[in-house]
């Protein structure tokens, strides 16, 4: 495994403007200002986190699927963040995953967040998929799955091979709730032997919500590798992969885990 060059950019996000916001995260993409592996943008990074389904979803390879096919082709990298996509009467909280070749993969958000009323306008996604860049085996998720370690946990099988050895979640999680992310983020690295990032929003939404933040990186240790508090901030992380496979060699944990099935 190489290792992984990855941006992730904490930002504000205009409520309800997907233009702003779109031609705002492009200017904080071309300031990266060095090659990286893959950039990673906020939950609904082009309207803000909203039930509003009816005005501020679009379909596949409209708005925001064309931009992040265009930004990933300009930058060489992946680029990836959800938005809201209506498909056949549904409406999807959908991480759309950009690749520099022109493919576009996705993950529709598990765990629905029904203190905000989310699972009454979207619909919950099934499928787990693994995307991979450089060698690298991601697991997307997205906020409030966050909460949920069955839906995570890293399948080995007997020979020693890994489903993933990087877990992404990108999140819209509100200030109030900022030492449970801090917590949760390190514990889902120490009991699936990978490394974490957790992406979060700042700002302030237009339902008055406060979000603090609190981006960071974990090693498979629980050792926070990066860091951003409250401000806007691209954080800039290079994974070892090598350090990473040689953790799992010499504390082989893994090999004492239940074994379980997910049923829906």
């Amino acid at each position: 495994m190489k290792d992984l060059k990855v941006a992730a950019i904490q930002s504000e996000i205009h409520w309800h403007a997907k233009s702003a916001n779109l031609a705002m995260f492009e200017e904080k993409i071309w300031q990266i200002g060095e090659q990286v592996d893959l950039i990673v943008l906020p939950e609904m990074f082009s309207t803000g986190f909203t039930m509003d389904v009816a005005s501020m979803a679009e379909p596949m390879n409209l708005d925001a699927c064309r931009w992040l096919k265009a930004m990933a082709a300009q930058t060489k990298a992946v680029v990836t963040g959800s938005v809201i996509i209506r498909e056949n009467e549904r409406y999807l909280n959908r991480l759309l995953w950009a690749t520099p070749e022109g493919g576009l993969q996705y993950y529709d958000k598990r765990h629905l967040f029904r203190m905000a009323g989310e699972d009454g306008f979207f619909s919950m996604g099934t499928e787990q998929p693994i995307f991979t860049v450089n060698g690298w085996r991601i697991l997307p998720q997205i906020c409030y799955d966050l909460r949920f370690p069955v839906w995570s946990r890293n399948r080995v099988s007997e020979q020693g091979a890994f489903a993933y050895d990087f877990s992404l979640y990108i999140a819209s999680w509100p200030g109030s709730r900022a030492q449970a992310w801090d917590v949760l983020l390190k514990a889902r690295a120490v009991e699936n032997w990978c490394y974490t990032l957790g992406l979060n929003r700042v700002g302030v939404d237009g339902n008055g919500i406060e979000y603090l933040g609190h981006s960071a990186v974990n090693d498979f240790k629980g050792d926070t590798l990066g860091y951003v508090g409250s401000q806007e901030q691209t954080l800039l992380i290079t994974l070892d992969g090598a350090a990473l496979l040689a953790y799992r060699e010499k504390f082989p944990a893994w090999k004492d885990a239940d074994d379980f099935e997910l049923r829906d």
